[in-house]
């Protein structure tokens, strides 16, 4: 009886667990789709059932609202590209990875258009802000904040450094360039932007 139920489990999901994780998945392709044209003021619960060809039960059996249902989503996907916790043993490393894989997260047509709308509409919306930074911003900032405590135990960085700032200075710059003022980010760009990163977190 127990080597049937491990075997079951091994196997995954099956019939109607599956049929539920297929129309998870459409709802989600249709929320992120709909939040890149339309963004998350105009969007509306009815306007992703349609995308997605779902009931709005099966919206409403999942999230009781708008709000709800943009969080989590949004929180699944940042969380699968979150900064890898064990760093490479080197803090220049650590900052090339991290704008490397973040440069490559913003260069998705749907998340370049996703996340300045989000920005914005925090700004209006402080239930949305406080939610977005709880599930989003607050894991991201304590996976780069890690990466920041291993390099003062290495004695790359001064015991003193701002951890606040420093966890700014791994983002902020890369952000700034390619959701707000445009221009290349070819490998010399990133080499420089590196170097300079490094810079100002000895400084911080």
């Amino acid at each position: 009886m127990e080597s049937t139920s491990r075997q079951a489990a091994d196997r995954g999901p099956t019939g109607s667990a599956v049929l539920r994780e297929s129309v998870t998945e459409t709802i989600r392709r249709a929320v992120f789709e709909e939040l890149a044209e339309t963004g998350y003021a105009r969007m509306s619960m009815e306007a992703v059932t349609r995308r997605a060809r779902v009931g709005k039960a099966a919206l409403y059996r999942r999230w009781p609202a708008k709000e709800a249902m943009v969080v989590e989503l949004v929180s699944e996907a940042a969380a699968a590209h979150l900064p890898e916790p064990a760093g490479s043993g080197s803090l220049r490393d650590d900052v090339e990875r991290f704008v490397r894989h973040t440069m490559a997260d913003l260069h998705h047509p749907l998340v370049g258009r996703i996340i300045p709308d989000l920005v914005a509409e925090s700004a209006r919306n402080p239930s949305l802000r406080d939610a977005l930074h709880q599930a989003v911003l607050a894991p991201r900032r304590a996976a780069v904040a890690t990466l920041v405590r291993q390099a003062v135990d290495r004695g790359e960085l001064p015991p003193d450094t701002d951890m606040g700032l420093a966890v700014d200075l791994f983002g902020a710059p890369l952000y700034f360039r390619m959701l707000a003022v445009g221009g290349p980010t070819d490998d010399a760009y990133v080499t420089r932007l590196t170097k300079a990163v490094m810079a100002a977190l000895k400084e911080s």
